[in-house]
């Protein structure tokens, strides 16, 4: 299986640290978000990666080339013209990430002790078109899922914005879970993906669900932590001690 990892994002909350740098070159524990992250897919047994690149993009190239790319076979998705989004970042990749397999997608500001093989196995199992993981923590915007687990829908809970699958509406229960920034996707989505450059993978989801099993998959038990704040980072740092991380070489 191949892993895109998602490390194109201009980091604007992380300001200032990303002033002069990509979001995933911002340190957490002595360590660069992107090595943390693919040293973990290492571990988790991925050899081949890609990497999508914009904001100082170039850095990015200079650091896996001195690292000899850890190891793994690793191409660059270019989008330093461009950012595309999450949805446009996928669909960018496509002839990189081949339409065999799945595939997993990851953000490379999450640290996570989440078990991926457990994660992909599950989605093997369940026969989804893609599979989310997510987890019941405070936050302003949460997907929204039956008792099945199959998305139904999105809402903002601060502003009240709420967007549903169905063009009924709200179809009932719904459950409140937050997203991990990690999803495993089949190949067939590459084909239902909308045609222009540019989207979120959210709306992507929000219009497949009406047709498609998008499903979640809950992981309260593992620790995660979002980087996307300078505040946040000390709590990631805790983590990597336990972390289970692959060498580099």
């Amino acid at each position: 299986m191949k892993a895109l990892l998602l490390a194109a994002g201009l980091g604007t909350r992380l300001r200032p640290l990303t002033d002069h740098r990509p979001k995933a070159l911002v340190e957490v524990g002595g360590l660069p978000l992107l090595e943390i992250a693919v040293r973990r897919l290492k571990y988790f047994g991925f050899r081949e990666l890609v990497v999508n690149i914009h904001h100082f993009g170039e850095q990015v190239i200079d650091f896996l080339a001195r690292h000899q790319n850890f190891g793994l076979n690793i191409a660059l998705s270019d989008e330093r013209d461009l950012l595309l989004d999450t949805g446009g970042a996928i669909r960018k990749a496509r002839l990189l990430l081949g339409e065999t397999d799945p595939f997993l997608v990851y953000n490379v500001d999450v640290v996570t002790s989440l078990d991926l093989p457990a994660m992909i196995e599950w989605h093997r199992q369940s026969g989804g078109l893609a599979t989310l993981a997510v987890r019941r923590r405070p936050t302003s915007r949460y997907f929204l899922f039956d008792p099945t687990g199959r998305l139904q829908g999105w809402r903002n809970k601060r502003s009240g914005e709420e967007r549903w699958c169905a063009p009924a509406g709200n179809p009932g229960e719904v459950l409140e879970w937050a997203f991990s920034g990690i999803h495993v996707l089949d190949p067939a989505i590459f084909d239902l993906l909308p045609e222009q450059a540019v989207f979120s993978i959210v709306d992507a989801y929000l219009m497949l669900g009406r047709e498609h099993r998008i499903l979640a998959y809950p992981h309260d038990h593992d620790d995660w932590v979002d980087c996307g704040k300078p505040d946040s980072l000390a709590a990631a740092a805790a983590l990597l001690p336990n972390l289970k991380l692959a060498n580099r070489l």
